[in-house]
């Protein structure tokens, strides 16, 4: 029974490898505590030799054994074969959590083979579809580690190419509501304070709106951006303090998509009234800078490696069509509405 087992791990051992290895194109970031625990849990140097006994479970033989014959035993040498195809560098605790899945899954095999479950046809048509995602798995690992050969010289050449996104800034914002706090009527079947309260939200948008206008010519002309975000928040009716216009180390993927523009302008500029659902917001540009290609290098590395994936991925796809009869599989489903902008962080 020492080899008999391994197909079954590979089954039992996929929804473990799929929890433990991260998804196609990403670059997994752990916490450095976390990366501290792992390497304080990882296994140090092993004095097991290979073909030393790592588990026994007794009771579980393929044979007609009976008492303290019948037992299965595993290697160090089967044992690391199979941690290895699984997490590569796995850390002791995950070990021992593999030896326990392993022990369930192989006693729930032999329940199995004894009711016949594996002569079963729906068992074929789901070692065939197991077989489908092993492959998966195995092609995704590969592209991956094809992605992620890239040379200093890529690293320096896409610095060089995309100097725009490794650009930070210091910037004073200037948030100015949409609208006035206006407290809606208690009784919402009156209708005379209802008509009253829409045409007191319209007036206030109006008023709000030629608000940011003003406060811009005015930030323009020099004047102090806390000052001008209080006034802001007064006129608003807004009771609580007023937030830091002062936002530093900005760069454009910190920034609205709507507000990236603002990234365009010089030192000492000030932005034209960038509107949105959530209100008016008006940048002054404090200072710029070009971030050093060392402090970006790893950013740089894992924004090619995620395209390269992605690339890779993407051409595999394209390599074929599948068109489905939807008499059988139905209409697709249409696509979720697009979502609607929220008001920003506030810094």
């Amino acid at each position: 029974m020492r080899n008999s087992w391994f197909v079954l791990l590979l089954l039992t051992g996929m929804a473990f490898a799929q929890a433990t290895q991260p998804k196609p194109g990403t670059t997994p970031m752990k916490p450095e505590s976390e990366e501290a625990e792992e390497k304080e849990a990882a296994p140090p140097a092993v004095t097991v030799a290979p073909d030393a006994t790592v588990m026994t479970i007794k009771g579980l033989c393929s044979d007609n054994a009976t008492g303290d014959a019948c037992k299965t035993v595993i290697t160090r040498a089967e044992f690391d074969k199979l941690a290895e195809a699984l997490q590569p560098g796995m850390p002791q605790p995950v070990r021992r959590q593999l030896a326990n899945v392993m022990s369930r899954g192989m006693l729930m095999s032999r329940e199995a083979e004894k009711r016949g479950l594996d002569k079963d046809p729906r068992f074929d048509q789901m070692m065939k579809f197991a077989r489908l995602q092993i492959m998966t798995q195995e092609v995704t690992r590969s592209l991956q580690e094809e992605a992620a050969k890239i040379s200093d010289a890529d690293l320096e050449k896409y610095y060089k190419d995309n100097p725009a996104g490794y650009e930070e800034a210091t910037l004073q914002r200037l948030y100015v509501p949409r609208m006035k706090q206006i407290d809606a009527p208690k009784d919402s079947k009156d209708k005379a304070a209802e008509d009253k309260y829409q045409a007191d939200q319209k007036a206030s948008q109006a008023a709000m709106d030629k608000l940011a206008e003003s406060l811009r010519t005015r930030a323009a002309a020099g004047e102090n951006f806390d000052k001008l975000q209080k006034e802001a928040f007064d006129a608003a009716g807004i009771k609580s303090n007023t937030p830091s216009t002062k936002m530093e180390n900005v760069r454009r993927t910190g920034l609205p998509p709507a507000h990236v523009g603002v990234m365009e302008n010089k030192a000492g500029e000030v932005s034209q009234v960038i509107s949105d659902p959530s209100g008016h917001f008006i940048y002054k540009t404090i200072s710029k800078s070009e971030m050093p290609f060392d402090k970006v290098k790893d950013e740089i590395k894992s924004t090619l490696q995620n395209q390269r994936m992605k690339d890779s991925m993407q051409k595999v796809q394209d390599s074929a069509t599948t068109d489905l009869n939807e008499a059988y599989f139905g209409a697709a489903a249409p696509p979720p509405p697009p979502g609607h902008p929220g008001m920003p962080m506030r810094k």
